[in-house]
C-alpha cells in the first residue's frame, strides 16, 4: 500500500507555549502524536520524549537483524501482530522513561504525555494509545473514530451518566485518566485494521477536536488531495473557532493507484 503523509502543530491562539509534539517518518511507516501536560515546560519535554523514544525504539526494531535482539517491553500480546506489539512496546518504554525523569528532576514532577501512534505493515496498520489524543480512519463518505477517549467525560459517556452533547459541554471534558509519565506502568490501548485503497488516516491532539467536529474533520480531509494542505486547513479552522489549545495533526493518505486519490474525492461532493 502507497501513501502521502504529513504533519503540522500549532501553539494555538490562547496559549504562549506549544506542548504538542508529533511524528510523521515515511521510512519507518510511523505517525505519532502526543500532547504534554505540565508546569512550565515539562510539557513539552514528556511529548518530546515520547515521540523519540518511541521513533528510536521502532528504528531499532525495524533494522536488519535487530527486530530479534530488541526486546519487547511489557510482553507479548498474542492476540495481535508483531508490529502492533512493537508499538505497544515502545509507548511503555517511554512511559518508563518520562515517569522516571519526572521522578529525577523536580522541575519536571508531574508532567505526562497523551499518545496517539499508528504503524503501518503492508495493507495493516497497528495503532496503539493512551489519553485523549485520538485516531480517526475516514473510509468512502464515513469517519471512524478507532480510539477510546481516556477521560472522565468519557467515562461518563460510556456509563450512560452524560449524553456525548453534555460532555462536550463538560467543565471537566479535558480531565484524562491515563496518560505517560503518571506511573511506572500503564495499560495501553492496542488494535490493528485492515487497509483499503483510498483510506485516510487522522491522528490529532484534542486541540482539533474541541474546536472542530468529526463531519468538518471529515469534509476538510476529504476536499483535498494534499495532506500538507489538509493539515493546515484543519488547524487554521481550529483557531478561528477560537485556538484554545495547542493543535496537532498528522495525516497518512492511502492508495493502491495515485489516481484513485482523485476518485474518492468525488464521493464527497
Amino acid at each position: 500500500m502507497k501513501f502521502l503523509s504529513a504533519g503540522k502543530s500549532d501553539k494555538g491562539v490562547s496559549r504562549q507555549n506549544n506542548e504538542d509534539n508529533f511524528c510523521v517518518d515515511e521510512d519507518l511507516r510511523l505517525f505519532i502524536v502526543a500532547d504534554g501536560m505540565g508546569g512550565a515546560a515539562a510539557g513539552e519535554v514528556a511529548s518530546r520524549m515520547a515521540v523519540e523514544i518511541i521513533r528510536d525504539y521502532i528504528k531499532r526494531s525495524s533494522a536488519l537483524g535487530g527486530a530479534g535482539n530488541e526486546p519487547f517491553v511489557g510482553g507479548y500480546d498474542k492476540k495481535f501482530s508483531e508490529a502492533s506489539n512493537r508499538i505497544a512496546s515502545g509507548i511503555r518504554l517511554a512511559n518508563q522513561a518520562i515517569y522516571e525523569a519526572s521522578q529525577s528532576n523536580v522541575k519536571w514532577r508531574g508532567m505526562g504525555t497523551t499518545v496517539a501512534a499508528a504503524l503501518l505493515d503492508g495493507s495493516k496498520m497497528s495503532i496503539a494509545h493512551a489519553g485523549d489524543s485520538r485516531i480517526y480512519l475516514i473510509r468512502t463518505s464515513s469517519i471512524i473514530q478507532l480510539t477510546d477517549d481516556h477521560s472522565i467525560v468519557s467515562e461518563q459517556v460510556k456509563s450512560g451518566l452524560l449524553t456525548k452533547e453534555e460532555a462536550e459541554g463538560s467543565e471537566v471534558r479535558n480531565i484524562i485518566t491515563r496518560a505517560l509519565g503518571t506511573t511506572l506502568s500503564m495499560d495501553i490501548d492496542i488494535d490493528e485494521i485492515d487497509l483499503m485503497d483510498g483510506d485516510r488516516v487522522v491522528l490529532c491532539s484534542d486541540g482539533l477536536t474541541t474546536m472542530v467536529s468529526d463531519n468538518v474533520i471529515l469534509s476538510t480531509v476529504a476536499a483535498s488531495d494534499e495532506p500538507g494542505s489538509a493539515c493546515g486547513a484543519l488547524i487554521d479552522i481550529a483557531n478561528k473557532n477560537g485556538g484554545k489549545d495547542n493543535i496537532t495533526v498528522a495525516l497518512v493518505y492511502l492508495f493502491e493507484d495515485r489516481t484513485f486519490l482523485k476518485k474518492i474525492k468525488n464521493l464527497f461532493r
